[in-house]
């Protein structure tokens, strides 16, 4: 018998996939991107190339964290639940096959893609090293960092799927432990400063693949001291998936299984008389809006994610004089969006998807409900369900920084500008970029449920359509919206100052913000404009016959998977006419 078979068969199959090729090429394109976007802006502002080798290495370097730290959300962590839903898993094991075989291979052939475009990034990195400004150490270390925060996450993603059989709970499992890794150490370590000497020691910290990161380049034993503890953490999850999967993958009985469920059932849809009063309500609506929409637990994320952001900004309110704290909560601010984005994107695909692999899309195109209705549904039910949680986050995003900033005036803006004390153009410029950035997620948020609801039609999964439209419509056109506002920060400032002199340009540097932001949510809407009116189209127009091809696909055959000419069965010889029966005279 060979040696894992099923790696062996795994990464055969995963080297002939077109998206193997294709992520490789597409993480590349990026790299290059955003390092041509760096030079443009050296040749805008006429900067040597020595000084932009640091920026350009820490912009990509951090984006290649953010990329590693999350390809086990959508790779790994319903590796093995899916094939526990299908009922496939099973069969596996009735073989001479072990745990790690089947754990060993599905994490093979689900990283070799994420292997390939991480390294396609790494010449990039090189260059950007060569520029100046990174030590060839720091270089090697981010390298390794980066490779090993990949490999935790796709771990940490396998463990969960091993103990789970719903691809939205081991999506949810899987960013809570990951969450829990990363955050969770520094945090204690942190708090522990704070309560004894106040010194930080790292040592929570140690199994964070974050901080892994954040060490490189800082010392030589501090790095290792990190690597070695978090790659430990790693390989103890990935053995535990290797032991429980051999546990966990069939479907067992408990003697006190009628209260469990009725505690699940009720947990899930609610007492009787709310589900009968809902029920009568949708049911009049639209019925497939009370389908979509009647597992209460899916609001349950969207509204922990809201009080975690309104603890933030209470905390937050009482420490307005520290511009430090507030740069510190603009980048928490986009983390908690692209939780909203990630949930919302995934429960929009979820729906059409799960309809598809169960076959009630076959029921449904047997009502008499119309396209129109059919698309409606799912539509009305995300509305339901997140309209409210998304306006207070909104709300609170436009609100919140203009009453702390108005209630600490003296201590925050005024030395910040130097003793310039115009209230109304700062009022004004601190409502506009609120306003502007409220309106854009919101934008986004459409378009992702839309173009999500087409992706969980025409997709194999939910978690595959769930990462296709954050590709599509959040990640790879934020690269372009940001290229295109980085050239327009030079080509205004410059000129600005040339003709206008140093005396006006605390003015512009004052509006320049609100321009920026108000660029940036004019092509923003506009992605989202023709991503929403695309999936429309095809939803509204289409959906039957997508719908058909979802369930049954109609394969023309090519002439290269025709069956050749010698394979061809030989036509019968022909038959041969009887000889006449003479007659005796």
């Amino acid at each position: 018998m060979t040696f894992l078979p099923i790696v062996d068969r795994e990464l055969r199959l995963a080297s002939r996939k077109a998206w193997t090729f294709w992520l490789r090429v597409t993480a590349a394109g990026v790299a290059l991107f955003i390092a041509s976007g760096f030079m443009l802006i050296a040749l805008a502002e006429a900067v040597g190339t020595a000084q932009l080798g640091g920026p350009l290495f820490a912009t990509l370097s951090w984006l290649s964290l953010a990329c590693a730290l999350t390809v086990g959300l959508f790779f790994t962590s319903d590796c093995l639940s899916e094939e526990k839903r299908e009922g496939t898993l099973g069969f596996l094991f009735l073989t001479d096959l072990r745990g790690y075989d089947v754990v060993l291979g599905k994490l093979l052939a689900t990283s070799l893609r994420c292997v390939f475009a991480l390294v396609a990034v790494f010449p990039i990195l090189a260059i950007a090293q060569l520029m100046g400004g990174v030590e060839p150490r720091e270089f090697w270390e981010s390298v390794l960092a980066l490779i090993h925060a990949m490999f935790f996450s796709l771990a940490c993603g396998m463990f969960v799927s091993t103990v789970s059989r719903s691809g939205q709970k081991a999506l949810i499992g899987t960013l809570l432990l990951m969450m829990v890794f990363l955050a969770g150490g520094p945090t204690l370590d942190w708090a522990l400063a704070e309560l004894g000497t106040g010194r930080f020691k790292p040592l929570f910290s140690l199994s964070s693949p974050g901080f892994v990161f954040v060490s490189a380049g800082r010392g030589m034993n501090l790095f290792w001291n990190a690597l070695l503890p978090s790659q430990a953490v790693a390989w103890v999850m990935l053995a535990s998936s290797c032991w429980l999967i051999q546990r966990t993958w069939q479907e067992k009985s408990t003697k006190s299984s009628a209260a469990r469920m009725r505690w699940r059932y009720w947990w899930k849809y609610g007492g009787l008389k709310r589900r009968a009063a809902y029920r009568a309500k949708m049911l009049v609506v639209n019925p497939i809006v009370w389908l979509a929409s009647r597992e209460r637990w899916q609001r349950i994320p969207a509204w922990i994610v809201l009080g975690a952001v309104a603890v933030g900004y209470v905390l937050l309110f009482k420490e307005a004089y520290s511009p430090a704290l507030w740069f510190v909560w603009g980048f928490l601010d986009s983390a908690v969006s692209m939780l909203f984005y990630l949930w919302i994107a995934s429960q929009a695909a979820q729906f059409f998807a799960e309809a598809r692999r169960s076959g009630v899309i076959e029921l449904l195109l047997a009502t008499p409900l119309s396209s129109r209705e059919l698309v409606q549904g799912p539509w009305r039910a995300l509305v339901r369900m997140f309209a409210f949680p998304v306006g207070l986050y909104v709300v609170m995003g436009i609100l919140v920084p203009i009453i702390s900033v108005f209630a600490n005036w003296d201590q925050t803006w005024d030395a910040m500008l130097g003793g310039n004390t115009g209230r109304v153009p700062l009022w004004l410029s601190l409502s506009g970029r609120a306003a502007l950035a409220g309106v854009t997620t919101v934008g986004n948020l459409i378009a992702l449920s839309w173009f999500g609801m087409w992706m969980g039609l025409a997709s194999r999964s939910a978690l595959f359509a769930t990462f296709k439209t954050l590709l599509f419509v959040q990640v790879i056109p934020s690269f372009v919206i940001w290229f295109a506002t980085a050239l327009l920060t030079p080509l205004l400032i410059i000129p600005a100052i040339n003709s206008s002199g140093a005396a006006s340009t605390s003015w512009f540097m004052l509006w320049f913000p609100l321009i920026k932001e108000a660029a940036w949510m004019m092509l923003a809407l506009a992605k989202d404009a023709i991503f929403f009116f695309w999936a429309r189209k095809k939803l509204g127009v289409d959906f039957r016959e997508l719908a058909v091809q979802a369930v049954a696909p109609i394969r023309v055959p090519t002439v290269a998977t025709a069956m050749p000419p010698m394979m061809m069965a030989a036509p019968p010889p022909p038959v041969q006419p009887a000889p006449p029966v003479m007659s005796k005279p």
